[in-house]
């Protein structure tokens, strides 16, 4: 059977995404966030997943407001860098875990979830930023995957404790999956921000900070949060931030921190990523 050898989360700021094309890594500005990285980098290195089940959320490019799905999952066997208005990155395409991906649809249809199913969608900033921050930019992926889209953009959004449970789905979904693949899930988005309104610029350190701590200590406190309580604490676009929940609902109840990191603001951000691996003693329980 397939195993989860890991959760990771990762914030997915596009202009992350542009201090890598720019060669910015190095700079004074950046180089305190890149650096961050590296342990979660040799992470990956260490583990070598086959497959990575990617949780994020569209920004417009391949979903647009007169078509929303809450939940979607892709199930193609490529997925293609989406042009977000100054052309393709230059990365290379995304390989699909295409057996996986309708396992865990049906898995999640037979749980009362009811994905959107594409068999052909492109891939934003969501997905490619944490992909590079993990992975680098090689010439070719060394994992394929399964993009799980969540609609943190037009209201109503998903409830969540919503979230959380999917995790637990797809906890299941791949340890029942008949393979071998070594699978790691991330969950993208966040930490604090806001791009518009009366408090366009937002960010909430002290609130990032807890929720680094408590994604692996008490996420039942982080699922039975409102949204209205996401968006108060953490921005209106902060609310990426359930999407951290559902690679959380996927691990034991209780992990291990192998790293975590923070930085702010990056653009108008503050950006974190972290590291779990589930505690041996508590292998085969899910999160509570």
């Amino acid at each position: 059977m397939a195993k989860l050898i890991g959760g990771l989360g990762t914030s997915h700021v596009p202009s992350i995404a542009m201090a890598i094309d720019k060669g910015l890594r190095d700079t004074p500005d950046w180089k305190p966030f890149f650096d961050g990285y590296v342990p979660g980098q040799d992470w990956v290195r260490e583990n070598r997943p086959d497959v990575a089940v990617v949780i994020f959320n569209d920004h417009g490019n391949s979903f647009f407001l007169d078509r929303v799905p809450t939940f979607a999952v892709g199930c193609a066997e490529e997925y293609r860098p989406a042009d977000e208005g100054w052309g393709p990155r230059p990365i290379p395409p995304f390989k699909g875990a295409v057996d996986l991906s309708w396992h865990l649809i049906d898995t999640l249809v037979e749980n009362r979830f009811d994905p959107m199913i594409c068999q052909e969608i492109d891939v934003d900033h969501g997905i490619q930023v944490p992909m590079e921050l993990f992975f680098g930019r090689p010439e070719a992926w060394p994992v394929r995957v399964v993009p799980i889209f969540v609609n943190v953009i037009q209201y109503p959004i998903p409830l969540p404790s919503r979230c959380y449970e999917m995790g637990r789905v797809l906890r299941r979904a791949i340890e029942s999956f008949r393979g071998d693949e070594r699978v790691v899930v991330i969950g993208t988005g966040g930490l604090s921000h806001q791009l518009q309104g009366a408090r366009a610029g937002f960010v909430n350190p002290e609130a990032d900070r807890a929720f680094l701590r408590d994604i692996a200590a008490d996420p039942g406190r982080l699922a039975a949060m409102s949204r209205e309580q996401y968006v108060e604490t953490f921005g209106s676009e902060g609310a990426e931030l359930m999407m951290w929940l559902v690679m959380r609902g996927a691990m034991n109840a209780e992990v291990e921190v192998r790293h975590s990191h923070y930085f702010v603001p990056a653009s108008m951000t503050g950006a974190g990523m972290i590291v779990l691996e589930n505690k041996p003693a508590d292998a085969g329980r899910a999160a509570a």
